[in-house]
């Protein structure tokens, strides 16, 4: 059985079932990544803002919770060779980013 559950979450989940669920959105997220990489010219770039968007489901300012597991499927995919974070149209490494990053297709 799982790791017992903290007062923030749901009544009964463990921390392992909230693990998955970080894992299946990283996942989703990335899938998003890929369908919008693979809609662009293979020159284009898209913002971790577009997965963003497109993996949230409401229609109000949601999706910006999105932000951060966007980014790291960002990273996922790029450590896996599948896609570029770049910066200024350079391709950059999680540690040495700072500020907006674009996502690309590898080159």
């Amino acid at each position: 059985m799982g790791r017992q559950a903290s007062p923030a979450l749901a009544k009964g989940a463990t921390l392992d079932d909230v693990a998955e669920t970080d894992r299946q959105l990283t996942q989703r997220l990335e899938q998003v990544i890929m369908n919008l990489l693979e809609r662009r010219a293979a020159t284009s770039s898209i913002c971790p803002s577009d997965a963003a968007r497109e993996a949230y489901e409401g229609d109000d300012e949601g999706w910006r919770a999105l932000m951060e597991p966007a980014r790291r499927a960002a990273w996922s995919l790029a450590a896996a060779g599948k896609a570029e974070v770049t910066q200024s149209g350079r391709p950059v490494t999680e540690i040495d980013a700072r500020g907006p990053i674009r996502i690309r297709r590898p080159r």
